[in-house]
């Protein structure tokens, strides 16, 4: 009898998050794996090669429209953490992410989110919304340490 693999749920907003994220690529086939992200014309092609599906992107430099987007976004990503039935989300951040780590915890799934790299003396709000529930916390420069001290060094993922 073979045993379940775990299926684990990868999210990160475009940009440097999804490329933090995508570094983790070699993780991928050690699960049953699937990503989101926010759809550009970069990320479309990304489902040639992935289960993924797509949220909608919002910057938050136009808060009217971002606070609809937002919304929108928290009720799909609801929808596919119920379709999808993930043991585990891993995030890189931001915004986007921050509601799946949440659903998942009312799931009581796992949640594991990686600050980012760009971060080496200040926390992302994204970082302090999620570090309370997190399972695991993981900075990537042991200066953040005394902003997360519960979190692990895991050093960079470069």
């Amino acid at each position: 009898m073979s045993k379940k693999r775990k299926k684990v749920l990868f999210i990160s907003s475009v940009g440097g998050h999804l490329t933090q994220l995508m570094q983790l690529k070699p993780l991928f086939q050690q699960y049953d794996y699937y990503l989101v992200t926010e759809k550009t014309e970069v990320t479309a092609s990304m489902k040639k090669e992935h289960p993924m599906s797509f949220l909608v992107y919002g910057a938050r430099n136009y808060p009217i429209s971002y606070l609809f987007k937002f919304s929108f976004n928290c009720l799909k990503s609801l929808g596919i953490f119920l379709k999808e039935r993930p043991d585990v989300v891993v995030t890189t951040g931001v915004h986007t992410a921050v509601p799946m780590c949440y659903i998942a915890k009312l799931f009581r799934k796992k949640v594991v989110f990686i600050e980012s790299f760009a971060k080496t003396s200040s926390p992302t709000l994204s970082g302090r919304l999620v570090y309370p529930i997190a399972d695991l916390f993981i900075v990537q420069w042991e200066t953040m340490l005394k902003h997360y001290p519960k979190a692990v060094h895991g050093g960079s993922i470069y």
